[in-house]
């Protein structure tokens, strides 16, 4: 019987030689040793076997020590660990073997056994994993489109690259789909505009929509009601706000972040692979982020998204008999000029006439400024695109004329009509020059005033 100089028992095996060892002394039988052990009886005569032949190096696995037969070969694992270090440097492990399962599928590993490659290589993951807080969560809304979680995550999205970056995006509650987003400068309405017009043309309207309590949403809800709300019974309404009204939509203001934890998880997620991708593209504009994030999103949805409880979507149909490029911008309420023009930005913008040929002086309309930049006027149910007006006709006066050279010609008229020639038409149109004489009224009115 060979044995083995040195064995190293783990807990499992020390507590099999302690129960097996009791077996053998006749204190338990085999079926109360199976019981403690959790085994079966067959199991437990094997193992009795090799204790007996052995001895305790009996209990340790053959394949202790010994090279795995299904070990990634040595090339195999310089190739992964040269991608992590240069073209997918920063990726998570996870989203790492996605990325070559996709691109290589030769080289396709899990993502457990890429971990623990990249881990034996001295590769350090890109962040570490918080042990998470114990908070009560609520459900998912049953069905897609009920509520949609926005929101904006500033980041260094481009890391120096180019600037800083506000993602600006949505999430549906039941399935975790990122119906739209935008990269912008800052968290704006112009923003959450776009991703409500990239949700309505992909999926359809909200019947709600979740946010936190910026101003882009509401106007200091904690302030007391005005005059006007107060005689009127509504609050004043921001851009946003007008335009969820005016489409049905349904605002909840959260009053903390952990409120609106999962579009929080979602950015914390894109903070992580989205920077990955940006890199990797070499993206340093918002443009250039923007393409990149519309090859992204699909990929993301299809990789993190959830079916809903209940099959059937609750999204809604544009509502509106107006298009979502007029509904979803800003609008401005301006009075007709006389001259059927509206003033703009220090300019003035031609309103055309109504049906028939009316003028629309004195009327107020709506002024839709749209993201592209373009102006329309909204009257009633009619809309047309402003033009700038035609400038102002100038107004034409009488401008004094340069003297003529009458008086030069004045002073040697005496010599000219002592030699009887003709004096030139210019001078001989020139009345004479009458002083008044010392009586005249002129003369004695200051006098008169003084007395």
């Amino acid at each position: 019987m060979e044995t083995r100089e040195t064995i190293v028992l783990d807990t499992r095996a020390q507590r099999r030689l302690t129960v097996l060892t009791h077996v053998l002394a006749g204190e338990l039988t085999i079926d109360e040793a199976a019981a403690y052990l959790r085994l079966s009886g067959r199991q437990v005569r094997r193992l009795l076997g090799g204790l007996r032949a052995e001895g305790a190096a009996g209990l340790v696995h053959g394949n202790r020590g010994r090279r795995p037969a299904n070990r990634i070969d040595e090339a195999h694992r310089a190739r992964l660990v040269e991608l992590a270090r240069t073209e997918y440097e920063g990726f998570n492990p996870v989203h790492m073997a996605e990325g070559i399962a996709e691109e290589w599928p030769d080289l396709a590993v899990s993502a457990r056994s890429l971990r623990r490659l990249l881990a034996d290589a001295g590769v350090a993951p890109p962040r570490t994993r918080r042990p998470p807080r114990h908070r009560s969560r609520r459900e998912r809304m049953p069905r897609a489109g009920m509520l949609l979680q926005a929101d904006g995550s500033r980041h260094d999205w481009l890391e120096g690259r180019g600037p800083w970056l506000t993602l600006v995006g949505a999430i549906d509650d039941a399935t975790g789909v990122i119906p739209a987003a935008v990269f912008r400068g800052q968290e704006d309405a112009a923003g959450y505009f776009t991703v409500l017009a990239g949700t309505a043309r992909r999926v359809g309207l909200p019947v709600a929509l979740y946010t936190d309590r910026h101003g882009i949403f509401t106007k200091d809800p904690d302030r007391p009601p005005t005059l006007t709300e107060q005689l009127t019974g509504k609050r004043s309404l921001t851009q946003v706000g007008r335009a969820l009204e005016a489409l049905g939509v349904r605002w909840i203001g959260a009053r903390s972040p952990q409120a609106k934890g999962r579009s929080e998880r979602s950015w914390g997620t894109l903070q992580d692979r989205l920077v990955s991708e940006l890199r990797r593209a070499g993206a340093s504009t918002a443009e250039e982020a923007d393409a990149v994030l519309e090859r992204f999103l699909p990929r993301f949805d299809a990789r993190f998204g959830v079916p809903a409880a209940i099959d059937e979507p609750a999204w809604r149909p544009w509502p509106s008999p107006f298009p979502i490029e007029a509904e979803l911008c800003f609008h401005y309420r301006r009075t007709v000029s006389r001259d059927a023009t509206i003033a703009w930005g220090g300019a003035d913008l031609r309103v055309p006439c109504r049906t028939g040929g009316a003028s629309r002086a004195g009327r107020v309309v709506i002024v839709e400024e749209h993201l592209d930049g373009s102006l329309w006027m909204r009257d009633g149910t009619e809309r047309h695109r402003l033009e700038p007006a035609p400038a102002v006709a100038p107004l034409l006066r009488a401008r004094d004329l340069p003297r003529p050279d009458g008086l030069a010609l004045l002073e040697d008229a005496p010599e000219r009509l002592a030699t009887d020639e003709p004096l030139p038409p210019s001078v001989a149109s020139v009345p004479p020059t009458r002083r008044p004489g010392p009586d005249h009224p002129w003369r004695r009115y200051p006098a008169v005033r003084q007395r």
